[in-house]
């Protein structure tokens, strides 16, 4: 049942779904990296939830009108004209007022989907007849899409990840340093607008498939997925793109595949699996990754000590210091140094009154700032530099460098 549903075998419906879906991720995923590394990832949140008395009020609007008020092009509208007001209204917030941008965001939350709960009560008192369904667009619904709904979306999320390939390049310099891009004469302020104009844009989109309040959702996990890989901002572009369309196609195929799934929250569920996954097995930024650098500072430590320990004669107690002084065939299984440990116990031991006498000179302050306890010196000073500090400290010249 699963791999029909991947292969797009279930039936028209699915197949719209699967294909809407993997363009609102995809497109999500491009637009909520801006946001993320702008450092406004809550903003989506304010817009996602400024929608629904758009929504509302579309629907009253369209059914005093004498039409037919569930009409998706009028929804989105809607939805958009009320998601610019409330992002107008954050902005105005926090650039006239002494509010934080948290505290704006949440003033702008709170009233605009407070306002969007009465219109909802208001519209099931109405008695119309036609409000079934509406209360979809807080989760989403898709099991009730027809291929003019599924167009819409399409068009709307190429459409949006068409805009943001054309200005990715501003938009990239201002996330990163808005007064270096302002000093390079880009209007930050429009550039910003525009940003939080496509983020409003896909989640009106979104709003059909996962809902007003899962789009948050799907605007901020492929990004954070994709920061977990790469430091380069193209590639966490181009990784949460790839995250955001993985998600919403596996998580089309499984609502589809299972019954009674809802296909926003399984859409949204996929991608924690991918953030989950990036964040225990990311190769530089992940947890593992964190605990496997931790173990071999540890055992950095220990070989350290335990080459002090023999080049001053003191004995070794420490079990792991020992057991890799014995692998590194630095000491025997009695703690008595081997040639070699003995060797590498006179540098260790030669080095660390090397460090004592940089750290101890002005002279050598940036070189000094690098000490760690286990940073070679050879990786600091010149050869001509080590002679000198030799020179100070008197003693054997014969040390192995």
């Amino acid at each position: 049942m699963l791999s029909d549903a991947l292969l797009l075998q279930l039936g028209y419906n699915a197949s719209l779904v699967a294909i809407g879906a993997t363009l609102l991720g995809v497109s999500a995923g491009v637009t909520g990296t801006f946001l993320f590394l702008r450092k406004r990832a809550l903003v989506s949140d304010a817009i996602s939830h400024a929608t629904l008395p758009g929504v509302c009020l579309a629907f009253m609007l369209m059914v005093a009108l004498g039409g037919d008020g569930r009409n998706l092009v009028g929804l989105l509208l809607g939805s958009a004209v009320s998601a610019w007001v409330g992002l107008l209204c954050l902005n105005w917030l926090t650039r006239n007022t002494r509010l934080a941008e948290d505290a704006a965001i949440g003033s702008v939350l709170s009233v605009f989907f407070g306002l969007g709960i009465v219109l909802l009560t208001v519209i099931q008192t109405m008695g119309v007849g036609r409000q079934a369904g509406l209360e979809g667009f807080l989760l989403g619904s898709t099991a009730g899409m027809l291929w003019a709904d599924a167009v819409v979306i399409a068009i709307g999320g190429a459409s949006t990840l068409a805009l943001i390939l054309l200005m990715r390049r501003p938009m990239t310099l201002v996330a990163f340093d808005p007064e270096y891009a302002a000093a390079r004469g880009l209007p930050v302020d429009r550039i910003d607008l525009a940003m939080m104009g496509l983020v409003m844009a896909v989640t009106v989109v979104g709003l059909k498939i996962v809902g007003l309040i899962l789009i948050v959702a799907l605007l901020i996990i492929p990004p954070v997925t994709a920061r977990f890989w790469t430091e380069r901002s193209d590639r966490v572009v181009l990784l949460g793109g790839i995250v955001g369309g993985l998600s919403g196609y596996l998580g089309a195929a499984l609502s589809a595949s299972a019954p009674n799934l809802p296909t926003g929250p399984i859409i949204v569920l996929v991608s924690f699996g991918f953030f989950a996954i990036s964040l225990f097995l990311a190769p530089n930024r992940g947890v593992l990754a964190a605990i496997l650098r931790h173990f071999r500072f540890q055992r950095r430590v220990h070989l350290r000590q335990g080459l002090l320990a023999l080049a001053q004669g003191q004995p070794i107690y420490e079990r792991l210091t020992l057991r890799l002084l014995t692998r590194a065939g630095l000491a025997r299984a009695d703690g008595v140094a081997t040639d070699a440990g003995k060797a590498r116990a006179a540098k260790a031991l030669r080095d660390e009154k090397r460090w004592e006498v940089i750290r101890s000179d002005q002279t050598h302050e940036a070189a000094a700032a690098l000490y760690d306890g286990l940073r070679d010196i050879e990786t600091v000073l010149t050869k001509d530099q080590i002679v000198e500090v030799d020179h100070q400290i008197g003693g054997p010249q014969g040390v192995p460098a």
